[in-house]
């Protein structure tokens, strides 16, 4: 079947922000181009999206092509449009989150990635495109949704955590997210006024730190 329009067809790719909370530090996965525009420059993962998929599915390829991530749930942030943002022409490019609350969660290069890391949020190496902007709307969205006055985003902060959780694990996941510290007893008191939260009645094992309970989000 041909097609006659009018107007130029820009084309579209899909940028997937995967960010993981790992040794403590607010981590985004990113890969080595291996590829011209930005060959050996570091970038989200993405790319084109196919004439017979829509943009969640081309990004889920993308991100399994380039880094081996599958079955990751993910969300849209927001599209990017700026006329020079490619070098390759007209690309709008439509970008996602996904969390990842596994610190033990490898990812390898693949594609036409040449390597895949993780890199802590407060220290990246130069992106390409306009990526750099892409990942600060993401960092944004997610201090955001965990602010103290939201109640439903704010359950993305719990994707970081495992199933059962310590009441300092939460914590450390909050901060770490809103980018700054908040006071202990005002913390367990909003967490348990806002969520249904369970106490497991077992206790953490392992590490310097004497045991702690165990609680556990109950999602609807």
């Amino acid at each position: 079947m041909s097609y006659t329009y009018e107007f130029p067809r820009p084309s579209v790719t899909t940028d997937i922000l995967v960010f993981s909370i790992r040794d403590g530090v607010l981590q985004v996965l990113l890969i080595e181009r291996k590829l011209d525009p930005f060959k050996g420059a570091w970038a989200i993962p993405g790319g084109f999206v196919q004439m017979d998929e829509d943009l969640a599915t081309g990004a889920l390829r993308e991100l399994e092509e380039e880094t081996g991530l599958s079955g990751i749930p993910i969300r849209q942030l927001g599209a990017y449009g700026a006329p020079d943002r490619d070098p390759r022409g007209r690309v709008i490019t439509v970008a996602f989150l996904a969390l990842v609350p596994s610190d033990d969660l490898q990812a390898r290069g693949g594609s036409d990635a040449e390597d895949a890391r993780w890199f802590p949020v407060d220290d990246l190496p130069p992106l390409a495109f306009d990526h750099a902007q892409i990942l600060a709307d993401g960092r944004a969205e997610l201090a955001r949704d965990v602010t103290a006055s939201i109640h439903d985003s704010a359950l993305v902060a719990f994707d970081f955590l495992p199933e059962t959780f310590t009441l300092s694990q939460a914590q450390q996941v909050f901060e770490t997210l809103r980018g700054e510290e908040m006071d202990k007893r005002n913390f367990r008191k909003w967490l348990t006024n806002e969520w249904a939260i369970e106490d497991t009645g077992e206790k953490s094992t392992g590490g310097r730190h004497r045991p702690a309970a165990l609680f556990r989000l109950e999602r609807d």
